[in-house]
């Protein structure tokens, strides 16, 4: 395989999960070889860093715990920011369930570890508290069922606040000695990023240099700094991109393209800088690096336990090792399953659409894979290694047996239960009739592709030129269909918009009140709509009645069913031949998708 598609391939989440295990072998296989020596010694070399008075003095180990481990939690902070802001946590309904879940997950799981070994170590309850997410949906990519991406989603809800609670117990109960001229200087460093949010400050150089001299202040103050990280993370901004700030981007690469000089080419970036937010730029550049070198490099250095001598039969032999299995394994099943169920009978909210319950069972097991997180906290834990070494081979055990466990309840859920999928529907239903949708191309085309949009939106195909831009590649081969999704809680005007659309078809000009309305995106008010409407000839009086015609109305609610039928939640969504289209939607990734399904019928399904 060549290097750059190995690397593609290691960016995946079951790349990530095989390359922790082939890691976490190798630190095994090291530390119980002739060159353990070598292990021991390379992890306990001194580093030392001198910043005026400041001292920092660690041996690699900790630098790798409490420097690069920041990362991985600043990611985290990041990811969950975006969750609040603008993803899955950021409508009531559509958290509460992963909430109570991924609480019950916690505790649980610490109340089992406790019963078990409660009387030999009840300090090492925080061990069983996290669910290592990257590792989780690695595994979920490889036993799970072939689509699950509305379970990935719900997973990744239950374990944002699983991490977040799991931060937040290894700051308050395993930090000690803390100072406090540090600590001061660690709160006002959040102040500042709070500030820097709030001034709407889009560049990031500012945001790095409040976070490192955060980590520098955490380390000082005894915390430990991956509470930092998490909240750094979380105050960093996320917010949709806006067209204004794509259309201003796009201007400036035009000067540039006409007369490119070395400001130009500065101002680009600026302007490309300026489109997206800060905390999806971070996230964009970081996600790689901790992924495939700071979680492997972690894993490296906390997994290489010792289990010759006789230290494997001690580690089986304690009540340590047993109450992490435990608790990883059963406490997550039972807490994550429990909570899901306690929140849908009290009527919180709803399961992801395509997400059975067997599906939640399978991803409760998996959530019992806790290792970085709980390979962090046996260090913060246990201070008597053989204490530390009992524990880690827990967690290690506690991994495999939780992924064996999800694979056979993902099995007998897909043969006995019949849920092969935990995700949404990928075909066009119903399919294109030519009598009843709005279709432009030739009706005898070798492919269809459907758009569902809302008039509102302003990344839809008419916007941006893409339909123009695949009849211009296409030619005859492709007929354009369009169809209803007004989302009328960003977009409140949509939903008329769509009826006026449909009005104007019942005087044949659909297609002409089509483009006038994306044309005006900002002013589709009432008195605007019969504007458009004079503006084309269109008979007024009859206009009007057609507005408040329950027929249009009712036919645009049936377009919205339709998507939610197919699998359509957003806007705008393709599909491409009947099945739904996943991933980027440019015209050169579309066209790309339909020359791919000329050769391979397969791809569609892949796209």
């Amino acid at each position: 395989m060549a290097p750059r598609a190995l690397v593609e391939r290691l960016r995946t989440e079951s790349g990530a999960a095989l390359l922790l295990v082939g890691v976490t072998v190798l630190a095994l296989v090291w530390a119980n070889s002739p060159l353990s020596g070598a292990y021991t010694h390379l992890w306990e070399t001194s580093v030392n860093l001198d910043v005026g008075e400041l001292r920092f003095d660690m041996d690699l180990h900790h630098w790798v715990n409490d420097g690069l481990m920041v990362l991985f939690f600043f990611v985290i902070g990041l990811e969950v920011r975006q969750e609040l802001s603008i993803g899955s946590l950021r409508q009531r309904s559509q958290r509460l369930v992963p909430l109570v879940a991924g609480t019950a997950g916690v505790l649980v799981p610490a109340l089992v570890y406790l019963a078990v070994a409660g009387g030999a170590a009840p300090q090492g309850w925080g061990v069983v508290v996290g669910t290592d997410t990257a590792f989780l949906l690695g595994v979920l990519a490889l036993v799970g069922p072939a689509m699950s991406n509305q379970l990935r989603v719900f997973l990744m809800t239950l374990t944002v606040v699983d991490d977040f609670l799991s931060v937040a117990i290894i700051g308050v109960f395993y930090s000690d000695d803390v100072r406090i001229g540090p600590l001061v200087l660690a709160v006002v460093c959040l102040g500042v990023l709070w500030l820097l949010g709030r001034m709407r400050q889009w560049r990031s150089a500012p945001y790095v240099v409040v976070i490192v001299v955060l980590w520098g202040a955490t380390v000082q103050a005894g915390v430990h700094p991956s509470i930092a990280g998490m909240v750094a993370g979380l105050l960093v901004p996320a917010a949709v991109t806006r067209r204004a700030d794509v259309l201003h981007a796009k201007s400036l690469f035009r000067a540039y393209w006409q007369s490119p000089d070395a400001a130009g080419a500065r101002n680009v970036q600026a302007g490309l800088a300026r489109s997206i937010s800060v905390n999806h730029r971070l996230h964009e550049v970081l996600r790689g690096p901790v992924s495939l070198v700071v979680v492997p490099v972690f894993a490296l250095a906390n997994a290489g336990i010792d289990l010759r001598g006789g230290a494997l039969a001690d580690a089986l032999g304690s009540a340590i090792t047993w109450g992490v299995v435990a608790g990883l394994v059963v406490g997550k099943l039972v807490g994550v399953s429990l909570g899901t169920w306690t929140a849908l009978r009290m009527r919180l909210g709803l399961l992801p659409d395509g997400v059975g319950p067997g599906s939640v069972l399978g991803g409760a097991a998996l959530s019992g894979i806790g290792f970085t997180v709980s390979l962090l906290v046996v260090n913060l834990a246990f201070p008597d290694p053989a204490d530390a070494q009992a524990a880690t081979v827990g967690v290690l055990l506690a991994m495999a047996l939780a992924s064996v466990l999800g694979w056979l309840i993902f099995t007998v859920a897909r043969v006995r239960w019949g849920e092969t999928t935990a995700d949404l529907p990928v075909t066009l239903a119903p399919p294109v009739d030519d009598e009843l949708d709005h279709v432009r191309g030739d009706p005898d085309a070798a492919h269809t592709v459907v758009e569902y949009l809302d008039f509102q939106c302003p990344f839809c195909a008419r916007v941006t030129g893409m339909n123009v831009e695949l009849h211009e590649h296409f030619g005859d081969r492709v007929r354009y269909v369009v169809r209803h999704l007004p989302l009328p809680d960003v977009h409140p005007q949509a939903f008329l918009a769509a009826v006026a659309s449909e009005a104007a078809h019942r005087q044949g000009q659909f297609w002409e009140m089509h483009d006038v309305l994306f044309s005006h995106q900002s002013q589709l008010e009432l008195d605007d709509l019969r504007g458009y409407a004079a503006d084309l000839g269109l008979d007024l009086a009859r206009f009007d009645a057609d507005l408040d015609d329950e027929e249009l109305h009712d036919l645009v609610r049936a377009h919205a069913a339709s998507a939610a039928a197919s699998g359509a939640r957003g806007t705008p969504t393709f599909f491409l031949d009947g099945h739904r289209h996943r991933g980027p939607h440019d015209a050169r990734t579309l066209a790309a998708a339909i020359e791919a399904a000329e050769s391979d019928p397969a791809a569609r399904r892949r796209s």
